[in-house]
C-alpha cells in the first residue's frame, strides 16, 4: 500500500519540511540572568536604554587640557578627576587636571595629554607632542545611542552580546526556552560500554555520540533505555517519552528490516512528515509526530547519526527555538579528486588544510562506509556533494560543515 507521506525526498525538501514544522511548534520564551545567557536564542530585539558611553570621559591616563593650541608656558593644572563619581570639575581656557582612564571629562576640556608625552613643573603642564581636539576623548553615545536596536530576535548569545547588555544595565533577557529531548538507542545488539559482548553483540556508541552531540548545542538530553527488538515495548516507552519531552530521537530501527518497526509505528499511532532522504550517508532518516513530540528517527549507523543531527537535526532544534543566524560553513578547494556514483547529495568526511597563501583546502576521506566511526574521528568537518552522480575534480570549491563540537 502506498504511503500517505513524502519518501525519498530531496534533501532541500526535507530542510522545508523541517523549518515549517519548526515554525508551527516554535517553543516559548523565558527571561534569564545574563550569566546562563551564552549560546542562547534572543526571543525579544534587544534595544538600548540608554548610550554607550553614556558620558563623556577619557580614554586614557593622563591630563585633561582647555586651550588648544598649548597655551605659552603650557597648562595651568587646577584639579584632578578619578574613575568613579564625577566631581563636576571645570576647565578655564588655558587650564588641565590630572585624569584616569574612564573618567568623567571636565567641562570645557578638548583633548587629552597622555601621561608617556606629559612634562609637569610645577603646577605648569607642558607637552612636546601637541595633541589635537578631542584627542583620546570618548564622547558619549559614539559607540551606542539610546533607542538603537543592537540585536534582533533570533540572534545567538555570544559572550559579546552578553557583555554588551552587561554595559546596557540589563540583568537578564528574554531567550527562546530550550527543547526538552529524550534520546533513545534501538536494537537487541546492543550493550554499554563497560559490558562484556557476547557474540553477536556490540557497544552502544550511538548514545554518547548523540548526547554529546546535544550538549554541544547547550541542550539536557535524558538517556532512556535501549529499545529492544519488540513493537509493543518500542510503543509504550517512545510513547511515554512523547508525552514529557519535545523532541524525542531515536537511532536505529528506521530502515526497512524485519527489525525497523519505527516507520510503521510512527505511521500507525501518530504523523510521518517523511521518511528517507536523497542523503549519503543517513538515507532512511524519519521525521514525524507522537503525541505532542516531534520524532526524528536516525539511521542505526553512527556516521548516518553524526550527518543526519549536524545536517536536519540541529536544524530542527534551532527552528523551534526561532535560531535566524545561520550556521557556520566554510568554502574550501578540493586537495584531490572526487568521483560520485550515485544521485543523493553527499556529506563526505574531511579536512580541511591552509596553505602557505592562505587558501583553504579539504582533503576527502576514503573511508565512506557509514559505520567507520575511526574515520569520523580523524576529521573536522563534512564536505558537501551535491545531488547527482559527477567528477569533481581537485579544486573545486565545495561547501564544508564542521563536525567538531563548538563551531557551528
Amino acid at each position: 500500500m502506498r504511503p500517505d507521506f513524502p519518501t525519498r525526498i530531496s534533501f532541500d525538501e526535507a530542510a522545508g519540511i523541517i523549518d515549517r514544522v519548526a515554525a508551527s511548534r516554535r517553543l516559548s520564551s523565558e527571561r534569564i540572568p545574563l550569566q546562563r545567557g551564552l549560546g542562547r536564542v534572543l526571543a525579544e530585539d534587544l534595544v538600548a536604554p540608554i548610550a554607550l558611553p553614556n558620558f563623556d570621559n577619557s580614554a586614557m591616563d593622563g591630563f585633561a587640557v582647555r586651550g588648544l593650541p598649548m597655551p605659552d608656558g603650557g597648562w595651568q593644572l587646577v584639579g584632578e578627576q578619578f574613575a568613579g563619581a564625577d566631581r563636576g570639575l571645570a576647565l578655564a581656557p588655558g587650564q588641565g587636571s590630572r585624569i584616569t582612564t574612564g573618567a568623567s571629562l571636565p567641562a570645557g576640556a578638548e583633548a587629552i595629554v597622555i601621561k608617556e608625552n606629559a612634562r609637569l613643573d610645577g603646577d605648569r603642564l607642558t607637552t612636546d607632542r601637541a595633541p589635537s581636539a578631542n584627542d583620546h576623548i570618548r564622547r558619549a553615545g559614539e559607540d551606542v545611542q539610546p533607542g538603537t536596536q543592537l540585536l534582533s530576535a533570533g540572534d545567538v548569545l555570544t559572550p559579546a552580546r552578553l557583555g554588551l547588555a552587561a554595559a546596557l544595565g540589563l540583568a537578564e533577557l528574554a531567550v527562546a526556552r530550550r527543547p526538552t529531548v529524550a534520546v533513545f538507542t534501538t536494537g537487541d545488539e546492543l550493550k554499554p560500554p563497560g559490558q562484556a559482548l557476547a557474540p553477536g553483540e556490540i557497544h552502544d556508541s550511538n548514545r554518547a555520540l548523540l548526547q554529546t552531540l546535544l550538549l554541544a548545542e547547550g541542550l539536557e538530553p535524558v538517556a532512556w533505555p535501549i529499545l529492544p527488538d519488540e513493537p509493543a515495548r518500542i510503543t509504550a516507552m517512545l510513547e511515554d517519552a512523547a508525552f514529557s519531552f519535545d523532541l524525542v530521537i531515536t537511532c536505529g530501527g528506521v530502515s526497512a528490516g524485519e527489525k525497523d518497526h519505527l516507520p510503521a509505528l510512527l505511521q500507525a499511532r501518530g504523523e510521518t512528515h517523511f521518511w528517507k532522504v536523497r542523503m549519503k550517508p543517513g538515507m532512511p532518516l524519519l521525521f514525524g509526530r507522537l503525541g505532542e513530540a516531534r520524532l526524528l528517527g536516525l539511521p542505526g549507523n553512527p556516521v548516518s547519526v553524526l550527518a543526519t543531527f549536524l545536517t536536519l537535526g540541529r536544524r530542527l532544534i534551532d527552528g523551534l527555538q526561532g535560531r535566524k543566524e545561520p550556521r557556520t560553513h566554510w568554502r574550501a578547494r578540493l586537495a584531490q579528486p572526487v568521483h560520485k556514483r550515485h544521485d543523493r547529495r553527499e556529506f563526505m568526511r574531511g579536512r580541511l588544510q591552509v596553505d602557505a597563501g592562505g587558501q583553504l583546502h579539504v582533503v576527502p576521506d576514503a573511508a565512506t562506509g557509514s559505520h567507520r566511526l575511526a574515520a569520523a574521528a580523524g576529521n573536522d568537518v563534512l564536505l558537501v556533494l551535491p545531488e547527482g552522480a559527477g567528477e569533481f575534480d581537485a579544486g573545486t570549491v565545495v561547501d564544508c560543515l564542521p563536525c567538531a563540537a563548538g563551531r557551528g
